[in-house]
C-alpha cells in the first residue's frame, strides 16, 4: 500500500476546487486503490485529497495539529473535517493545545516521516506564512520524500 501526504492551499474558489478535485483523483487513480492518505483535513487542498482517497477505495489517516485544530477551521468547512475525520482508520493526534503555525508544520512533518511521496496542490509561490505548502515542499525535498505538484491549468488562489 502506498502512502500519499497531502499539502495544499486552502480558501480555494470554487472553480479551482473542482479542477483540483479532478487532478487529485487523476493523480490518486494511478497507484490504484491500494492507497493510504495522510491528511491534516484543513479546508481546501486537505478535504478535496481525504475525499478522493476514500471515494477511490482507498484509507484515510488523520494529522491533527492540535487539540484546538478544528475550531481555527472555517465554520462552513467543520461538517465536512468531523465527517472525513470520523472516516479516517487512524488519527494521529500531535500534542499541542493551540492551533498555530509552528503546530501545522510539525503536523505536515509528522505526515513526512512516514509517506513513499508528497502530493503539494501548489501553485509555486512562497509560502504567505511560516508553515505553508512551499515550507512543506521544502521539507519534503530536505527528506528525500518525492513531490507531485498538482496544479492544473486555470487554478487560482484568492
Amino acid at each position: 500500500m502506498v502512502r500519499i501526504a497531502v499539502s495544499g492551499h486552502r480558501g480555494l474558489p470554487e472553480e479551482t476546487a473542482v479542477l483540483i478535485d479532478g487532478a487529485v483523483r487523476q493523480a490518486l487513480a494511478e497507484y490504484g486503490p491500494e492507497v493510504a492518505g495522510l491528511s491534516c483535513l484543513a479546508d481546501g487542498a486537505d478535504q478535496i485529497f481525504a475525499r478522493a482517497v476514500l471515494d477511490l477505495g482507498g484509507v484515510l489517516e488523520a494529522v491533527i495539529p492540535a487539540k484546538e485544530y478544528r475550531d481555527g477551521l472555517p465554520g462552513e468547512c467543520q461538517a465536512a473535517y468531523d465527517e472525513l475525520l470520523g472516516r479516517a482508520v487512524r488519527t494521529h493526534r500531535l500534542d499541542f493545545v493551540e492551533s498555530t503555525a509552528e503546530s501545522h508544520m510539525a503536523a505536515s512533518a509528522r505526515m513526512l516521516d512516514d509517506v513513499e511521496v508528497l502530493f503539494a496542490v501548489w501553485d509555486g509561490q512562497p509560502a504567505r506564512g511560516y508553515g505553508g505548502t512551499a515550507d512543506v515542499v521544502a521539507e519534503a525535498q530536505r527528506l528525500e520524500v518525492p513531490v507531485r505538484v498538482i496544479w492544473p491549468d486555470g487554478a487560482r488562489r484568492d
